[in-house]
């Protein structure tokens, strides 16, 4: 069997050093969180301004910031108000709008297609202009060629540009 040595006063020293500097470590990763769009405790409204539009898809942008709004308004951590009274404006720009094939059958025939869209999405502080943060987003709606429309691919890739705005926008930590 083998005997324990007893320790020395130095090598209890260090063990208490490591072990307070592993505290330390530890507390150090435990930092405040927020919900608050970067951490900026002071954004509580925020204005949707209409999307700009750079496709020949018409009319779908103003959709568009309605579904997003709406999304605002649902998930209720930041309150959607008109421009010029918000803590913070939602700026995007549609730069491209595409129907793509996404899905052949044996005879070479489209089953699916995707609706791509491409934006460039920034959040401004509206009392200087300057940019909270901006993002280049690309999301994608698949839809069925034979039962479903293209405005249900719009849904889809709607659906998701609203939730990566709303987690760019309100649980960016």
């Amino acid at each position: 069997m083998m005997e324990r040595q007893p320790t020395s006063g130095v090598q209890r020293y260090m063990r208490s050093i490591a072990a307070f500097l592993s505290l330390v470590t530890l507390l150090a990763g435990c930092g405040v969180y927020t919900l608050n769009p970067a951490g900026k405790a002071s954004i509580k409204t925020i204005s949707v301004e209409p999307f700009e539009n750079k496709t020949n898809e018409f009319g779908f942008t103003d959709r568009l910031a309605e579904i997003v709004i709406d999304a605002f308004i649902k998930e209720g951590t930041l309150r959607v108000v008109p421009s010029g009274k918000a803590d913070a404006a939602l700026v995007a720009v549609l730069n491209r709008y595409e129907k793509l094939p996404f899905k052949f059958d044996q005879t070479d025939q489209v089953e699916e297609y995707k609706v791509l869209l491409d934006l460039q999405v920034t959040l401004k502080n509206p009392k200087d202009d300057s940019d909270i943060w901006t993002e280049h987003m690309t999301q994608e709606g698949v839809y069925n060629a034979n039962s479903e429309t293209e405005q249900d691919g719009q849904q889809r890739a709607g659906a998701r540009l609203v939730d990566a705005i709303l987690n760019r926008t309100t649980k960016s930590w």
